[in-house]
C-alpha cells in the first residue's frame, strides 16, 4: 500500500508530514498537531478515535493522517465547523467554482445593522460574506461547501497585510473575535478603515494552500454535549472506540462561544455577542465542574472498548485558585477509568497568543498534564 502524506499502512509508524489544512481557522486554546499524532502512532488499521471535547479537530486531523476513522463531539457550532473541513477531499478548484457560483448568484442576503459592522467590514466584502454565508446556511451539506465554510471562518477576521490580503476584516486579531465596543474605539482613535477585500481571491488562494493535499477524507464530527452518551454515538455499528485523545475546557475557562462569536455568527448564531452557553461543561466550582466531567469519563467508557486507552491533556488558567491535578483526578474517580500515568506537559505558550492586536498585557503562562487512563 502506498503511503501518503504520512498515511498509517500496515500497522507501521512512518514519519508524518504535516499538512497546512489542520491551520486553517485558529483558536488561541489548542494543543498541537504532534501530541495526538504521537499518541496515534500506536493504533492499529480499523481503531476508532473520539475526542468528545474536539475544538478545532486536531485530533481527528490526526487521526485521519493515519488513515483512522474518528468522531469529534463540541458543543460549540463553530468548533464542529472547523473540524468538518478538515475531514473532506476536495479539490481547490471545486471550492473555487462553488464560491465564484455563489457570489455570482442573485440572492440578497440580509446585513448585520451597527456601528461595529460597518467599521469591521467594508460594505461590498460584507455583501460577499453574507452571501456566502446565506448560502452555506440553507445547505452545507457537501464536501466543497463543508470546505469552504472552514475557509470563510478562518478568513473572517485578521490582521490587515501590507502584501498579500489573507482576512476579510478591519484590523483584528485572527484567533479570537474583538468585543464591538472596544474595536470600534480602536479602530475610530487610529483613524483605520475597513479594507475592500476580493472575498473570491482570499478564498482561492487559501483553497489552494489548505486543500492541496490527497489524504482520503474520514471521520465525522458533530454538535453535541458529550454529558449526554447520545453524542458519542460510534460511526461503525456495534464498534466501540479504541482511542480517546482529548483536552477539556479548564476550570474557569467557559468563553469559547464569546470569544469566537464573529464566527459563530457566521455558521447562524447572533449578530452580538452572547455570553452564556447551555450546552458546556458548569464551572461554579471544582466539585461541581468535576461532576460534569465525571459523567462525560463515564460515558466514554460505555462506548469503548475494553482495553481502550484515555489520554488527556489539562491544566488550569490563573486566575482560578484550583489544582488542576485534583480537578481531573476527582473527575475520573468512579468513572470506569484508571490511571495509568501522569506527565508533564511543560508549560503552555498563552503568552504567545497569536495575532494579539489589541491586548498588550500577556497571560501568565500554565503548567499542563497529560493523564494516561485504562479502564477497568
Amino acid at each position: 500500500m502506498e503511503n501518503l502524506e504520512g498515511v498509517l499502512v500496515n500497522g507501521s509508524s512512518p514519519k508524518i508530514t504535516v499538512p497546512l489544512l489542520n491551520g486553517i481557522c485558529p483558536y488561541f486554546t489548542m494543543f498541537p498537531l504532534d501530541f495526538p499524532q504521537a499518541i496515534l502512532k500506536e493504533a492499529k488499521r480499523g481503531d476508532l478515535v473520539l475526542d468528545p471535547f474536539c475544538g478545532r479537530g486536531t485530533t481527528n486531523f490526526a487521526a485521519r493522517q493515519y488513515g483512522l476513522e474518528s468522531v469529534g463531539v463540541d458543543a460549540s457550532p463553530v468548533a464542529v465547523a472547523i473540524t468538518e473541513s478538515k475531514l473532506v477531499r476536495v479539490d481547490p478548484d471545486e471550492i473555487i467554482a462553488e464560491a465564484r457560483h455563489i457570489l455570482s448568484g442573485d440572492n440578497d442576503p440580509a446585513l448585520p445593522q451597527g456601528e461595529f459592522w460597518n467599521w469591521a467590514y467594508e460594505s461590498s466584502t460584507l455583501r460577499d460574506i453574507c452571501k456566502i454565508r446565506k448560502a452555506l446556511l440553507e445547505d452545507c451539506g457537501s464536501s466543497v461547501r463543508k470546505a469552504l465554510r472552514g475557509i470563510m471562518l478562518g478568513a473572517l477576521h485578521g490582521p490587515i497585510q501590507k502584501k498579500t490580503v489573507s482576512y476579510f476584516s478591519n484590523q483584528c486579531p485572527r484567533t479570537y473575535a474583538p468585543k464591538p465596543r472596544y474595536a470600534v474605539g480602536y479602530w475610530q482613535e487610529r483613524s483605520m478603515l475597513p479594507p475592500a477585500v476580493d472575498v473570491l481571491g482570499v478564498i482561492s488562494r487559501r483553497g489552494v494552500r489548505y486543500f492541496n493535499l490527497s489524504l482520503e477524507g474520514m471521520g465525522i464530527a458533530r454538535v453535541g454535549d458529550s454529558q449526554n452518551i447520545s453524542s458519542l454515538v460510534s460511526p461503525v455499528h456495534d464498534k466501540k472506540f479504541s482511542w480517546i485523545v482529548t483536552s477539556p475546557p479548564y476550570y474557569g475557562m467557559k468563553t469559547y462561544i464569546p470569544d469566537q462569536w464573529l464566527r459563530n455568527w457566521f455558521v447562524g448564531g447572533s449578530d452580538v455577542v452572547q455570553y452564556e452557553h447551555p450546552d458546556q461543561l458548569k464551572h461554579g466550582s471544582p466539585d461541581q465542574f468535576s461532576e460534569g466531567l465525571n459523567t462525560v469519563w463515564k460515558n466514554v467508557a460505555n462506548v469503548s472498548d475494553n482495553d481502550a486507552q484515555l489520554v488527556i491533556r489539562f491544566g488550569g488558567i490563573s486566575d482560578r485558585k484550583a489544582s488542576p491535578i485534583e480537578i481531573i483526578k476527582q473527575s475520573l474517580a468512579g468513572s470506569g477509568w484508571y490511571i495509568d500515568e501522569i506527565r508533564d506537559a511543560g508549560v503552555a505558550s498563552l503568552g504567545k497568543r497569536q495575532a494579539d492586536h489589541f491586548l498588550k498585557s500577556k497571560s501568565n503562562p500554565v503548567v499542563e498534564l497529560d493523564v494516561w487512563a485504562y479502564k477497568r
